[in-house]
C-alpha cells in the first residue's frame, strides 16, 4: 500500500472522495494505469449498489421469481406449491450475495496498492480532501460521493414510513404496502412484495408509471401489472399520511385514501453534495449535482466529478463508465466522452423493461414526426419467450431510411438482450446490418433479430 499523501508531502496523482461505483472504479482503472490512488470512503466500500442498491435488491427480485415459479408449476406440469416467505432466510441469501462481492472489491482495491482511507471526506482546497484531521493532496480530485433516497418536504421517514434502506433490512413481509413513487425503485419494490404475498397499491404523480421510459413500456407494464394484482394510480399527487395503529393512512390532493401497513417512499434519489466544500472551493451545484463539462470536469482545477452527483441517469453503469473515463482522462488518453443516451437502462420488475437510446417521442422531436419509423415485434412469436410463458414486444425506433436510434423491451429477462441493443444504437446500425447477423435458436435474442428482419422489410416469423 502506499504512504498516505499530505500537503507536506508528496501529492498523489489522484484523490478519489468516494468509493461506490463511480469511485472504485475511477480508483481501479487510475491504478492500473501506474497513477498513485488515494481512496477515501466515509461507510462502505462499494457504495450504495452494493449494499443499499441494484445488488441487494435484485437479490429480492431472484426470491421473488422464484416464489412465483412455486406458485405457477402447475402451469408447466410441475406440482409444487408455494408456502410463504422465510424473510430471514431471504435475508441470509442476500446479504450473503453482498458480502461475498464486498470482500472481492476489497480484495481488489488492497492488490492495486491504492491508499484506502475510511473516513467522512471533505474538499478542503482545489487540491486537497481532508478526513479526520488528515489531509491528503492530490494532482487531480475526483468527487463521487454518490446519492440519498430522497423523501418529499414534510414527509418524515421513520416508523412505518420507509425508503428503500429500510426496506432492504425489513424481517417480514408487509401484509400490504403503499408505494409512493412508481419509477424504477417503486415497481421493483412493488414486484417483489407482490410476489412474496402483499397487496400493493403505487403512486405516482405522472400519468404512467416508469415515466422516463417509451410510452408503450409504461402501457405495457400497468397492463401487466393489473394482471399481476399489483394496484396503481397515476396522476394524482400525495397530500399527507398518517400513522394508525395498525399502520399508515395515505391521502391524495384528490381526497383518495390509502390504508396499508407500510409507506415506501421512492421518489428518486438526490445528490450527496451538501456540506462537504464544494461550493466554498468554487465547484457550481445546480439543484445539488455538480455542473460538468462533457469530459466530467468541474471548471475548477483540476478537479472533476463522476456518478449519481453529475446530472443525467443515476445508474451504477454509467458510474463505472464515467470512473474509467476519468482515470483515462487524468492518465493522458484522450478516451471518447461518454454518450448518455446509448446508456443501456433495465427495470428490474417483472416483467422486466430494458432500453436504450432514445424514445419514439424523443425521436420524434429531435428529427421530426416525418422522419422517424418504429416497429413492434410481439414475444408471442419468440419461441422461448413461449416456453417461458411471458409475452412482451420488443420496439425498435429509426430515423426514416436511416440508423437504429433506440432499443425498448419488455418480458422476462430481456434485460439480458439490452447489451446488442446498446451495440446497435451506440454503432449507429441499420436494420439490415442487424438483420444479416445469426441469431441462436431458440433464444429471446432472436426477437431482436426478427424485429430488424422486419423493419428491413423481410419478416421471418412476423407478418407484414
Amino acid at each position: 500500500m502506499a504512504e498516505p499523501a499530505t500537503p507536506s508531502g508528496t501529492p498523489s496523482d489522484v484523490v478519489v472522495l468516494g468509493g461506490g461505483s463511480a469511485g472504485y472504479a475511477t480508483a481501479l482503472r487510475a491504478a492500473q494505469l501506474g497513477l498513485d490512488v488515494v481512496l477515501v470512503e466515509s461507510g462502505k466500500l462499494g457504495g450504495t449498489c452494493l449494499h443499499n442498491g441494484c445488488i441487494p435488491t435484485k437479490a429480492l427480485l431472484h426470491a421473488a421469481e422464484l416464489a412465483d415459479g412455486a406458485r405457477e408449476g402447475a402451469r408447466f406440469g410441475v406440482r409444487s406449491t408455494f408456502d410463504g416467505v422465510d424473510m430471514a432466510g431471504v435475508n441470509s441469501y442476500k446479504d450473503g450475495v453482498v458480502a461475498g462481492l464486498y470482500k472481492g472489491l476489497q480484495g481488489l482495491v488492497a492488490s492495486r496498492g491504492i491508499t484506502y482511507v475510511e473516513g467522512h471526506g471533505r474538499l478542503v482546497g482545489p487540491d486537497t480532501v481532508e478526513v479526520d484531521g488528515t489531509r491528503y493532496t492530490g494532482r487531480h480530485v475526483v468527487l463521487a460521493t454518490g446519492s440519498y433516497s430522497r423523501t418529499l418536504p414534510g414527509l418524515e421517514i421513520g416508523g412505518r414510513v420507509v425508503t428503500s434502506d429500510q426496506a432492504l433490512g425489513l424481517d417480514r413481509v408487509p401484509s400490504s404496502v403503499v408505494v409512493l413513487g412508481g419509477g424504477v425503485i417503486g415497481v421493483e419494490f412493488a414486484s417483489v412484495w407482490r410476489s412474496f404475498g402483499a397487496d400493493v397499491q403505487i403512486v405516482e404523480a405522472l400519468p404512467h408509471l416508469v415515466p422516463n421510459e417509451d410510452v408503450s413500456l409504461s402501457k405495457s407494464l400497468e397492463r401487466a401489472f393489473r394482471k399481476r394484482g399489483i394496484q396503481f394510480s397515476l396522476g394524482d399527487r400525495f397530500a399527507g399520511v398518517k400513522e394508525t395503529d395498525s399502520g399508515v393512512t395515505v391521502t391524495l390532493e384528490s381526497g383518495t385514501t390509502f390504508d396499508a401497513e407500510l409507506l415506501l417512499v421512492a421518489v428518486g434519489r438526490g445528490p450527496r453534495t451538501a456540506d462537504l466544500g464544494y461550493e466554498e472551493q468554487g465547484v457550481t451545484l445546480d439543484r445539488g449535482f455538480v455542473v460538468v463539462d462533457e469530459r466530467l470536469h468541474t471548471g475548477v482545477g483540476n478537479i472533476w466529478a463522476a456518478g449519481d452527483i453529475v446530472p443525467g441517469l443515476q445508474l451504477a453503469h454509467r458510474g463505472f463508465a464515467q470512473g474509467i473515463f476519468l482515470a483515462e482522462q487524468i492518465a493522458g488518453l484522450e478516451p471518447t466522452p461518454l454518450v448518455e443516451s446509448s446508456i443501456p437502462r433495465v427495470t428490474y420488475c417483472e416483467p422486466e423493461v430494458a432500453s436504450v437510446g432514445l424514445t419514439e417521442a424523443d425521436a420524434r422531436t429531435t428529427f421530426g414526426d416525418d422522419a422517424v419509423e418504429t416497429l413492434e415485434y410481439n414475444l408471442a412469436g419468440n419461441g422461448k419467450s413461449k416456453i417461458l410463458g411471458t409475452s412482451g414486444f420488443v420496439k425498435l425506433v429509426r430515423r426514416k431510411d436511416g440508423p437504429v436510434v433506440g432499443v425498448h423491451m419488455i418480458g422476462a429477462r430481456v434485460g439480458e438482450l439490452v447489451g446488442e441493443g446498446q451495440l446497435i444504437v451506440g454503432w449507429e446500425a441499420y436494420p439490415e446490418d442487424v438483420a444479416a447477423l445469426v441469431h441462436a435458436h431458440p433464444t429471446q435474442n432472436e426477437a431482436l433479430g426478427e424485429a430488424h428482419l422486419a423493419l428491413a422489410g423481410k419478416p421471418l416469423h412476423a407478418h407484414n
